[in-house]
C-alpha cells in the first residue's frame, strides 16, 4: 500500500513538473518569436465554464490561447487536438489536451467526455470548429458537426468566448498576434448554424478592424 502511495505519488509530481516547466516554455518561446501579443479583456462570469471557439491557421493556436488562458481567464485548459498530434507531441496531455480520433468510434465518445467538462465552471475548452488548419485571410470560418455533439452532451450551463486571431508583420522583424476577443452567455445561440452566423460576424468585425491598423 505505502508503495502505491509513492508511486502515485511520484506520478503526480512529475505531472505537476512536465506542466510548469511547458507552460514556461510556451510563455518563452511567444515571447522569443513574437514582436507582441495583444487581446482585448473581456469580462466573463466566473461561475460559468467556457467553451472558447477560435480560428486555426498556424501551429501556434493552441500554444497562443493557453498563454492567454494563463494571462487572462486562468480557467482549467482543455484543447481536442487530431489524435496525430496527441501521440506525436508527448507533452500536449500534460497541459489539458484531449485527443480526438475522427471519422472513428471513439469519436462520439470523446465528444460527449469533453461536453461533461463544460459542467464544471473551473473548466475551459478549446475548440478548432474547422477541424483543419485554414487560411489566416479566408472571408468565412466553416464549422464541422462535431460541436454539436459536444455541446448536446453538456447542461448547457456555460459562456461562449469567441476568438478571431490575426498576425501582421508591419515594420517589425518578428510578427505580432491580435487576438479579439467577444463572450456570448450559451442561452443566446441555439444550434450550429446559429452559433457559426455569430462567429462570423466576430470575425468578419474583427478582420476589418484588423486592416484599418497603420503604423
Amino acid at each position: 500500500m505505502g508503495r502505491l502511495v509513492n508511486i502515485n505519488y511520484l506520478a503526480c509530481m512529475f505531472r505537476s513538473f512536465i506542466k510548469f516547466f511547458f507552460s514556461n516554455y510556451i510563455s518563452y518561446i511567444i515571447k522569443r518569436d513574437f514582436q507582441s501579443f495583444h487581446f482585448n479583456p473581456v469580462k466573463t462570469a466566473p461561475d460559468k465554464a467556457i467553451l472558447l471557439i477560435a480560428n486555426h491557421f498556424s501551429w501556434w493556436d493552441g500554444f497562443l490561447l493557453y498563454e492567454l488562458n494563463s494571462r487572462l481567464l486562468k480557467k482549467k485548459f482543455h484543447v481536442l487536438v487530431t489524435e496525430e498530434n496527441y501521440k506525436k507531441v508527448f507533452f500536449l496531455k500534460y497541459l489539458g489536451a484531449i485527443s480526438l480520433k475522427k471519422r472513428s468510434r471513439e469519436m462520439l465518445s470523446t465528444l460527449n467526455t469533453s461536453g461533461n467538462l463544460l459542467n464544471d465552471p473551473d473548466n475551459l475548452i478549446l475548440i478548432f470548429p474547422q477541424g483543419k488548419l485554414g487560411s489566416n485571410h479566408v472571408d468565412e470560418v466553416v464549422f464541422e458537426k462535431g460541436l454539436t455533439n459536444l455541446i448536446n452532451a453538456s447542461d448547457k450551463n456555460y459562456q461562449y468566448l469567441f476568438s478571431a486571431m490575426f498576425v501582421d508583420y508591419f515594420d517589425k522583424r518578428k510578427p505580432s498576434v491580435w487576438c479579439k476577443l467577444k463572450q456570448v452567455p450559451a442561452n443566446e445561440l441555439e444550434g450550429l448554424s446559429m452559433i457559426m452566423e455569430f462567429y462570423n460576424k466576430h470575425y468578419q468585425e474583427s478582420r476589418q478592424q484588423q486592416s484599418r491598423i497603420t503604423v
